[in-house]
Protein backbone atom coordinates (compact mmCIF):
# COMPACT_ATOMS: atom_id res chain seq x y z
CA UNK A 1 0.00 0.00 0.00
CA UNK A 2 3.02 2.18 0.47
CA UNK A 3 3.76 2.14 -2.94
CA UNK A 4 0.73 3.94 -3.83
CA UNK A 5 0.94 6.74 -1.29
CA UNK A 6 1.47 10.16 -2.72
CA UNK A 7 5.27 11.86 -2.92
CA UNK A 8 4.99 15.58 -3.32
CA UNK A 9 8.21 16.86 -4.36
CA UNK A 10 11.34 18.98 -3.14
CA UNK A 11 12.57 21.93 -4.15
CA UNK A 12 15.52 24.17 -1.96
CA UNK A 13 14.68 26.68 0.01
CA UNK A 14 17.82 28.35 1.54
CA UNK A 15 18.85 25.47 4.50
CA UNK A 16 15.71 23.31 3.93
CA UNK A 17 13.68 21.36 1.04
CA UNK A 18 10.36 22.09 0.83
CA UNK A 19 7.18 20.19 -0.71
CA UNK A 20 5.74 21.48 -3.59
CA UNK A 21 1.83 20.95 -4.06
CA UNK A 22 -1.29 22.66 -3.23
CA UNK A 23 -2.70 23.43 0.59
CA UNK A 24 -5.39 19.98 -0.52
CA UNK A 25 -2.68 17.78 -2.12
CA UNK A 26 -0.45 18.15 1.56
CA UNK A 27 -4.16 17.34 3.13
CA UNK A 28 -4.93 14.46 1.20
CA UNK A 29 -1.61 12.99 1.24
CA UNK A 30 -1.41 13.19 5.11
CA UNK A 31 -4.76 11.38 5.63
CA UNK A 32 -3.57 8.89 2.94
CA UNK A 33 -0.54 8.40 5.05
CA UNK A 34 -2.59 8.25 8.50
CA UNK A 35 -4.81 5.71 6.44
CA UNK A 36 -1.65 3.36 5.59
CA UNK A 37 -0.68 3.64 9.19
CA UNK A 38 2.91 4.78 7.10
CA UNK A 39 5.51 6.00 9.59
CA UNK A 40 6.23 9.07 8.59
CA UNK A 41 6.48 12.93 9.95
CA UNK A 42 5.63 16.43 8.21
CA UNK A 43 7.79 19.19 9.29
CA UNK A 44 6.17 23.11 8.90
CA UNK A 45 8.43 24.92 7.99
CA UNK A 46 8.91 28.94 8.74
CA UNK A 47 11.92 31.44 9.31
CA UNK A 48 12.64 30.55 12.89
CA UNK A 49 13.16 26.60 11.61
CA UNK A 50 15.22 27.45 8.58
CA UNK A 51 17.24 29.45 10.71
CA UNK A 52 17.71 26.17 13.34
CA UNK A 53 18.40 23.88 10.28
CA UNK A 54 21.89 26.15 9.26
CA UNK A 55 23.03 23.65 12.16
CA UNK A 56 23.97 20.04 9.94
CA UNK A 57 22.14 17.47 12.15
CA UNK A 58 18.86 19.28 12.66
CA UNK A 59 18.81 19.96 8.51
CA UNK A 60 19.18 16.59 8.49
CA UNK A 61 15.84 16.02 10.57
CA UNK A 62 14.36 18.42 8.34
CA UNK A 63 15.43 17.54 5.24
CA UNK A 64 14.42 13.75 6.14
CA UNK A 65 10.76 14.50 6.17
CA UNK A 66 7.87 12.88 4.33
CA UNK A 67 6.55 16.53 3.94
CA UNK A 68 8.03 19.51 4.59
CA UNK A 69 5.37 22.73 4.23
CA UNK A 70 6.31 26.51 3.64
CA UNK A 71 4.67 27.32 6.48
CA UNK A 72 5.91 31.29 6.86
CA UNK A 73 5.08 33.77 4.39
CA UNK A 74 9.01 34.20 4.48
CA UNK A 75 10.19 30.99 3.37
CA UNK A 76 6.80 30.82 0.68
CA UNK A 77 8.18 34.14 -0.90
CA UNK A 78 11.55 33.11 -1.48
CA UNK A 79 10.51 30.24 -2.48
CA UNK A 80 8.14 31.34 -5.27
CA UNK A 81 10.95 34.26 -6.14
CA UNK A 82 13.97 31.49 -6.78
CA UNK A 83 11.81 28.65 -8.20
CA UNK A 84 9.16 30.51 -9.51
CA UNK A 85 6.24 28.09 -8.44
CA UNK A 86 2.75 28.89 -7.66
CA UNK A 87 3.27 27.45 -4.57
CA UNK A 88 0.49 28.15 -1.85
CA UNK A 89 0.84 28.40 1.99
CA UNK A 90 0.59 25.46 4.10
CA UNK A 91 0.44 26.42 7.60
CA UNK A 92 0.07 24.61 10.42
CA UNK A 93 -2.22 26.80 12.05
CA UNK A 94 -4.54 25.90 9.05
CA UNK A 95 -3.43 22.00 8.49
CA UNK A 96 -4.44 20.71 11.97
CA UNK A 97 -8.36 21.79 12.03
CA UNK A 98 -8.10 20.66 7.82
CA UNK A 99 -6.83 17.46 8.08
CA UNK A 100 -9.03 16.75 11.29
CA UNK A 101 -12.27 17.44 9.12
CA UNK A 102 -10.44 15.02 6.56
CA UNK A 103 -9.60 11.96 9.14
CA UNK A 104 -12.80 12.42 10.36
CA UNK A 105 -14.24 11.56 6.78
CA UNK A 106 -11.82 8.96 6.24
CA UNK A 107 -12.85 7.39 9.55
CA UNK A 108 -8.29 7.54 10.66
CA UNK A 109 -7.94 8.26 14.41
CA UNK A 110 -5.96 10.86 15.84
CA UNK A 111 -3.60 11.09 19.13
CA UNK A 112 -2.25 14.55 20.82
CA UNK A 113 0.99 14.77 21.65
CA UNK A 114 2.62 17.23 23.64
CA UNK A 115 1.25 20.92 25.61
CA UNK A 116 -1.01 20.33 28.39
CA UNK A 117 -3.69 18.22 29.51
CA UNK A 118 -5.73 21.30 29.75
CA UNK A 119 -4.73 22.66 25.75
CA UNK A 120 -5.57 19.06 24.94
CA UNK A 121 -8.90 19.20 26.59
CA UNK A 122 -9.82 21.98 25.00
CA UNK A 123 -9.01 20.99 21.91
CA UNK A 124 -11.15 17.86 22.50
CA UNK A 125 -13.97 19.76 23.67
CA UNK A 126 -14.04 22.37 20.38
CA UNK A 127 -13.45 19.31 18.23
CA UNK A 128 -16.37 17.38 19.23
CA UNK A 129 -18.84 19.90 18.56
CA UNK A 130 -17.57 21.09 15.69
CA UNK A 131 -16.52 17.47 14.00
CA UNK A 132 -18.53 15.31 15.66
CA UNK A 133 -17.34 12.02 13.68
CA UNK A 134 -13.70 12.90 14.49
CA UNK A 135 -12.05 9.91 16.93
CA UNK A 136 -9.09 11.51 18.83
CA UNK A 137 -8.43 8.28 20.26
CA UNK A 138 -5.59 9.55 22.54
CA UNK A 139 -3.51 12.24 24.35
CA UNK A 140 -0.60 12.66 26.27
CA UNK A 141 1.59 15.50 27.74
CA UNK A 142 4.71 14.38 28.52
CA UNK A 143 7.14 15.60 31.30
CA UNK A 144 8.93 18.39 30.50
CA UNK A 145 12.39 16.62 29.77
CA UNK A 146 15.11 17.00 27.54
CA UNK A 147 15.01 14.98 24.57
CA UNK A 148 17.45 12.64 24.86
CA UNK A 149 15.41 11.97 28.44
CA UNK A 150 11.90 11.27 26.79
CA UNK A 151 10.51 7.66 27.36
CA UNK A 152 10.06 6.71 23.18
CA UNK A 153 9.49 3.24 24.06
CA UNK A 154 6.68 3.66 26.11
CA UNK A 155 5.44 7.02 23.84
CA UNK A 156 5.42 4.98 20.62
CA UNK A 157 3.67 1.85 22.71
CA UNK A 158 0.82 4.67 23.67
CA UNK A 159 0.01 5.97 20.10
CA UNK A 160 0.38 2.78 18.89
CA UNK A 161 -2.27 1.31 21.05
CA UNK A 162 -4.54 3.74 20.58
CA UNK A 163 -4.96 2.73 16.81
CA UNK A 164 -4.25 6.09 15.59
CA UNK A 165 -3.30 7.09 12.16
CA UNK A 166 -2.12 10.71 12.47
CA UNK A 167 -0.61 12.11 15.72
CA UNK A 168 -0.48 15.51 16.15
CA UNK A 169 2.65 16.90 17.64
CA UNK A 170 3.37 19.91 19.86
CA UNK A 171 6.64 20.32 21.66
CA UNK A 172 8.11 22.99 20.18
CA UNK A 173 10.53 23.52 17.31
CA UNK A 174 13.82 21.95 17.56
CA UNK A 175 12.45 19.75 19.82
CA UNK A 176 9.22 18.33 18.07
CA UNK A 177 10.47 18.02 14.92
CA UNK A 178 13.89 15.67 16.66
CA UNK A 179 11.21 13.61 18.34
CA UNK A 180 9.23 12.65 14.86
CA UNK A 181 12.72 11.92 13.23
CA UNK A 182 13.42 9.53 16.07
CA UNK A 183 10.02 8.04 16.41
CA UNK A 184 10.08 7.43 12.68
CA UNK A 185 9.92 3.77 12.16
CA UNK A 186 8.62 3.37 15.98
CA UNK A 187 5.40 5.02 15.60
CA UNK A 188 2.58 3.16 13.12
CA UNK A 189 1.51 6.73 11.38
CA UNK A 190 2.18 10.45 10.39
CA UNK A 191 3.36 12.79 12.83
CA UNK A 192 2.56 16.29 12.27
CA UNK A 193 4.51 18.93 14.34
CA UNK A 194 2.64 21.65 14.73
CA UNK A 195 3.49 23.40 17.73
CA UNK A 196 1.56 26.50 18.18
CA UNK A 197 -1.15 25.39 16.16
CA UNK A 198 -2.66 23.68 19.36
CA UNK A 199 -3.17 26.96 21.64
CA UNK A 200 -4.49 28.52 18.55
CA UNK A 201 -7.46 25.74 18.07
CA UNK A 202 -7.72 25.68 21.74
CA UNK A 203 -8.91 29.14 21.74
CA UNK A 204 -5.57 30.37 24.04
CA UNK A 205 -3.90 32.24 21.08
CA UNK A 206 -5.48 34.61 18.69
CA UNK A 207 -4.03 34.69 14.86
CA UNK A 208 -2.79 37.81 13.14
CA UNK A 209 -5.52 39.68 10.89
CA UNK A 210 -5.50 37.82 7.31
CA UNK A 211 -3.90 41.13 6.08
CA UNK A 212 -1.39 40.98 8.41
CA UNK A 213 -0.43 37.24 7.45
CA UNK A 214 -0.45 38.11 3.78
CA UNK A 215 2.32 40.69 4.36
CA UNK A 216 4.49 38.28 6.06
CA UNK A 217 3.53 40.78 9.36
CA UNK A 218 2.26 37.93 11.49
CA UNK A 219 5.31 37.59 13.37
CA UNK A 220 4.45 41.93 14.61
CA UNK A 221 1.26 40.44 16.07
CA UNK A 222 2.11 38.07 18.10
CA UNK A 223 5.71 39.90 19.22
CA UNK A 224 2.55 42.62 20.30
CA UNK A 225 1.12 40.15 22.35
CA UNK A 226 4.41 38.32 23.94
CA UNK A 227 6.75 40.94 23.67
CA UNK A 228 8.61 39.59 26.29
CA UNK A 229 8.96 35.72 25.52
CA UNK A 230 9.08 36.66 21.93
CA UNK A 231 11.09 39.86 21.00
CA UNK A 232 14.57 37.61 20.89
CA UNK A 233 13.55 35.08 18.97
CA UNK A 234 11.42 37.04 16.28
CA UNK A 235 14.84 40.12 16.04
CA UNK A 236 17.58 37.90 16.07
CA UNK A 237 15.53 34.81 13.88
CA UNK A 238 14.12 37.25 11.54
CA UNK A 239 17.50 39.01 10.68
CA UNK A 240 19.52 36.10 10.44
CA UNK A 241 16.75 34.92 7.82
CA UNK A 242 17.23 38.03 5.60
CA UNK A 243 21.20 37.30 6.15
CA UNK A 244 20.74 33.99 4.89
CA UNK A 245 18.17 34.94 1.92
CA UNK A 246 20.88 38.09 0.87
CA UNK A 247 23.49 35.28 0.55
CA UNK A 248 21.54 33.30 -1.72
CA UNK A 249 20.13 36.14 -3.75
CA UNK A 250 23.99 37.60 -4.13
CA UNK A 251 25.08 33.50 -4.93
CA UNK A 252 22.06 33.25 -7.17
CA UNK A 253 22.65 36.27 -9.18
CA UNK A 254 26.17 36.62 -9.45
CA UNK A 255 27.07 32.50 -9.13
CA UNK A 256 29.17 33.39 -6.53
CA UNK A 257 29.56 31.47 -3.03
Amino acid sequence: MTEQLLVLPKLPVLTTHISVGSFEEHVDAIVAYGAAKHSSYVCCVNAHMTVEAREPFFKKVVDHADMATADGVPVLRVMQLFHKVAQERVAGNDLLPAVFTKAAAAGVFVYLFGSSPEVQQLIIDRASKEIPQLRITGAWSPPFAPLEQMDFAADAERINASGAGIVMVALGCPKQEKWMATMKGKVDGIMLGVGGAFLLYAGIDKRAPKWMRDLSLEWVYRLWLEPRRLWRRYVVTNSLFIVLFMKALFQRTFGKP
